[in-house]
């Protein structure tokens, strides 16, 4: 991230507007359904933060490492501020509608976040324009700042565990372009809405969740040196390198667009095998009290 991001290398964004799940909410479910409960937020922030982690989350990271302020959650209504970007990312949601799941997935999938951010768009423009303080329009994000912004997009782990916890790992595998080809309309439709700069990270390897390791574990034979399920994670596999490609197809297709591919497989199952050297006694153990890892 160093080497990618940062005013140091010349990055300079005045706004992130991110989308996905549980990986970059940070306030969505706590805003729309209930308070996320502590020990979640207790490590950095001393309190419940509407994340689903003891501490900070990759988007936290970013927006420090471009010297902006923490996101706010789109939904999250009480002082808020969004000046420098907004977050639409909802824990347990999905690329897919979630209605085609079976399933409790939150249903503010990556298409209903689309809607909110043009929605968002439209309404903050007219405001800022309209605006007569400078209150006001402290407060919201400069409309020349939305083709200037990062668009950050991480989402598609929960399209593999629906799938997973209800299909054979063929069928899952079957379904896998169709979940990239709605991933790829998003794009396409924040390219039309004036988004030029993408940062997408692909999924992590779904088969050393806890809740899968703990309730469904590896059969024998199908188990990685970690103790991951094995198969599972080839099918993680299998949509990185779909999505990879995809990707590709549209840095050629949107020549306008300037996209960065992340590998969060590789960092997050480097973390997974090296987790005593970074002070983990169990690898596949889980934190503050669900074991989505």
């Amino acid at each position: 991230m160093n080497s990618t991001l940062g005013q140091s290398s010349g990055c300079q964004f005045p706004a992130i507007f991110n989308f996905g799940d549980s990986n970059s909410d940070t306030g969505s479910v706590s805003a729309t359904f209930h308070q996320v409960p502590l020990p979640n937020g207790k490590t950095f922030f001393s309190k419940a933060s509407g994340r689903f982690s003891d501490g900070r989350l990759i988007i936290d990271f970013i927006a420090q490492k471009l010297g902006l302020p923490y996101l706010s959650a789109y939904l999250d209504a009480i002082a808020t501020n969004f000046r420098h970007g907004a977050n639409f990312a909802a824990s347990g949601s999905t690329v897919q509608p979630a209605r085609v799941y079976k399933g409790d997935f939150n249903p503010l999938s990556l298409d209903i976040q689309l809607n909110q951010f043009e929605q968002f768009k439209s309404r903050t423009t007219e405001l800022y324009n309209q605006a007569k303080s400078s209150w006001v329009t402290s407060n919201l994000p400069r409309p020349e700042d939305f083709s200037k912004a990062l668009y950050t997009m991480d989402t598609g782990q929960n399209d593999l565990h629906a799938g997973l916890a209800s299909m054979t790992e063929k069928q899952v595998q079957t379904s896998i372009p169709n979940i990239i080809d709605q991933f790829a309309l998003a794009v396409e439709k924040l390219y039309q809405q004036g988004a030029r700069a993408f940062w997408i990270h692909n999924t992590g390897p779904i088969g050393c969740l806890p809740y899968f390791v703990v309730n469904y574990p590896p059969k024998p034979g199908n188990a990685d040196q970690n103790g991951c399920v094995k198969s599972y994670n080839e099918v993680a596999q299998e949509f990185n390198n779909q999505l990879k490609d995809r990707v590709s197809k549209l840095r050629s297709h949107l020549q306008d667009a300037l996209f960065t591919y992340v590998d969060i497989y590789t960092a997050k199952y480097s973390l997974i095998s090296e987790a005593r050297k970074h002070g983990f006694v169990n690898r596949l153990g889980y934190c503050c009290g669900h074991p989505w890892g």
